[in-house]
């Protein structure tokens, strides 16, 4: 039967498919939008059986086309730009059209595996699955936390599995086409030292030293393989952090990414005081402009996935990155 991956051409989206090619599935149907033209990249080494726009997709649900056809949709599909204002648009993509992906799966009974965030806790200081604690500082992060409550309001009516994951900050290959603030921390550092030089890091605010805000970062090894085993296990459902579980500065990153680009020009390691020494890291004065909507701390609350079963372990930051920026520099 066909699996259906949204977003499709998009970063979680394709490595997705990758894995999912990697153990013999072909029978795939791809959904994105591919305004972003650049965006095919992604899907040129991914074998899938078909390619539906977004919303032509809910057109041949709604037209029966593909009734009884389908084994699970993972939709990771979604505006995911968290400095994005426009609150129409991304309660539009990130909440209307889930809302109408489950509908669907649970009227078919089909396994339904969606992409949250951790940007639902916001200003919260403890990354725990629990309402409480939920308290979102952007409209991205608002869209994401409305599908998360509509989908707990619904739990005992559920007659599919429906798992939400709720991400941190993942990082890996084959998100080349973001830009700004749609990219991870470490392709960022990376661009920055490719082309400067010396990367750059916010100074301290908030309590926090120069680089040395702290988050949750997740390499799209470890989602890719958090998704696989939800959809091997059917019978798990809920919503579920997925991180680490470890905090790790700003400046790790950085140290990592550069360390890495100089081991491929055979110099040695530095450490942090020699890499700002040497101008290789630079603070920058903290912008205003994310004064207040900004989350210096995140640390994924693991308690709630390891209960379901899932017990692998999570690459740390210098592992993860290591591997991300000898994959980048191949690129080149």
């Amino acid at each position: 039967m066909t699996i259906v991956v949204t977003g499709a051409a998009g970063f979680i989206g394709s490595n997705l498919i990758r894995a999912l090619n990697a153990r013999g599935e072909t029978d795939i149907i791809a959904v994105d939008n591919l305004k972003n033209g650049d965006k095919f990249r992604n899907l040129v080494d991914c074998e899938i059986a078909h390619y539906l726009d977004k919303e032509d997709f809910l057109d041949v649900l709604e037209a029966g086309d593909y009734d009884g056809e389908f084994r699970a949709v993972l939709h990771q599909g979604a505006c995911s730009n968290t400095m994005e204002h426009d609150g129409r648009y991304m309660l539009d993509n990130n909440y209307q059209y889930s809302l109408a992906l489950l509908e669907f799966c649970q009227a078919d009974d089909i396994p339904f595996i969606y992409a949250s965030s951790a940007a639902v806790y916001g200003g919260s200081s403890t990354f725990s699955e629990e309402p409480q604690y939920e308290k979102p500082l952007n409209v991205y992060g608002y869209s994401k936390l409305l599908f998360d409550q509509i989908v707990r309001r619904r739990w005992d009516a559920l007659d599919a599995q429906v798992v939400g994951l709720r991400y941190f900050n993942v990082y890996g290959p084959h998100e080349q086409h973001k830009e700004g603030a749609g990219a991870s921390v470490a392709y960022s550092h990376f661009k920055q030292f490719r082309s400067q030089g010396r990367v750059k890091l916010f100074e301290g605010w908030a309590g926090y030293g120069n680089g040395q805000q702290v988050r949750d970062f997740v390499s799209i090894e470890d989602i890719v393989k958090v998704n696989l085993w939800f959809l091997d296990n059917p019978d798990e459902s809920g919503i579920f952090n997925v991180g680490t579980g470890r905090s790790q500065p700003f400046n790790d990153i950085a140290i990592a990414v550069v360390n890495t680009c100089r081991a491929a020009e055979g110099k040695p390691p530095l450490d942090l005081v020699a890499m700002v020494a040497e101008g290789l890291i630079e603070y920058i004065p903290f912008p205003d402009s994310l004064k207040g909507k900004y989350q210096s701390y995140t640390q994924a609350d693991l308690s709630r996935l390891r209960k379901s079963g899932y017990n692998d372990e999570f690459l740390t930051v210098s592992q993860g990155v290591t591997r991300y920026v000898e994959w980048l520099l191949k690129q080149e």
